[in-house]
């Protein structure tokens, strides 16, 4: 089992386009009867979605669809679960200053939710926390687990050889 880290920060308005952030339905709408603008734009809809949602860099509304993004959004890759949440720890006091909401810059919240980032990636899960900055502007985090994951284990690891970076170091 490893992990991977992944980060977005950007403009709130952006971060609320849920369209770019949810997976397309598997199965395509039906192809539209003759002359049925309505059906044309639904397929229109859905094919634009279906290429863009992959693509984008938005953070999926479901955290383990992060793992079919571009190779080039994972921060980093760790073995060990006490390592991935260090990084989470990390990325939070980075960021703290800027949390719109004075409460979530509380040193003793912020340790908790990494202890309990430990925890859960230990366990196998997923994790994925968010906070609206000042600006206003949204920070996602997310560790993901890998070989499988756990909620979605139909959805391919990143690895070495499709990326061309070396985002899974050896283990020590």
């Amino acid at each position: 089992m490893h992990h991977h880290g992944y980060l977005w920060t950007g403009p709130k308005e952006r971060f609320d386009n849920e369209a770019l952030r949810r997976p397309p339905h598997p199965q395509p709408p039906p192809p539209p009867a003759p002359n049925d603008p309505t059906g044309e734009r639904l397929l229109q809809r859905y094919r634009e979605v279906a290429a863009e949602f992959p693509a984008s860099d938005l953070p999926s509304l479901e955290t383990a669809y992060w793992l079919i993004k571009p190779r080039s959004l994972v921060r980093d890759t760790w073995h060990e679960a006490k390592e991935a949440a260090a990084w989470l720890g990390e990325r939070l006091a980075e960021h703290a200053h800027r949390f719109a909401d004075g409460h979530h810059r509380d040193t003793g919240r912020l340790s908790r939710l990494v202890d309990s980032a430990a925890v859960r990636l230990t366990a196998g899960a997923d994790v994925s926390y968010g906070f609206y900055l000042e600006r206003p502007a949204y920070l996602s985090l997310a560790v993901v687990t890998c070989s499988p994951n756990r909620s979605t284990p139909t959805l391919a690891c990143p690895s070495q050889e499709d990326s061309g970076k070396d985002v899974l170091p050896a283990p020590s």
